[in-house]
């Protein structure tokens, strides 16, 4: 585990792409007992105006902390973690989707020995378009030792 001593803030954690398949969507599905048709019916998307089958937020949110307990070592040590969702993520039936996580220190609490992580999770614009945001907010509180 990482120890608190030896960050600083503006320290970058190490970034990270996830792939996003339609497999994955299902099982989550499943984990979470979240079976929204918008999640897995292509069809169902679409007719509700969404460009594509897209991931569940709490997905995405749970993917982009990867980079954070990745980085500390230590699930646990995760105290505080919230998002806004901003954009869906579409997950094409072929090629999938890939969320691209980076993040930073942003905050040192010497008191409480935690340190505030500050995300950025992006997709692929359209045609090639530049990356776009996907959660806004998003920070993670760790306590480290």
């Amino acid at each position: 585990m990482i120890a608190f001593d030896d960050v600083a803030v503006g320290d970058s954690l190490p970034g990270a792409s996830f792939p996003v398949t339609r497999e994955h969507l299902v099982r989550y599905c499943g984990a979470s007992g979240d079976f929204n048709t918008i999640h897995w019916s292509q069809r169902i998307a679409r007719d509700v105006g969404l460009p594509d089958v897209i991931a569940h937020g709490m997905f995405t949110m749970a993917t982009a902390v990867r980079v954070v307990t990745d980085w500390c070592g230590d699930p646990g040590a995760i105290v505080e973690y919230g998002v806004r969702f901003t954009k869906p993520v579409p997950v094409p039936d072929v090629g999938g989707a890939v969320i691209d996580v980076t993040a930073v220190v942003a905050v040192k609490d010497d008191a409480a020995r935690t340190v505030r992580v500050d995300l950025t999770a992006t997709i692929p614009g359209p045609d090639g378009a530049g990356p776009v945001g996907v959660l806004g907010r998003a920070r993670a509180v760790v306590r480290l030792a």
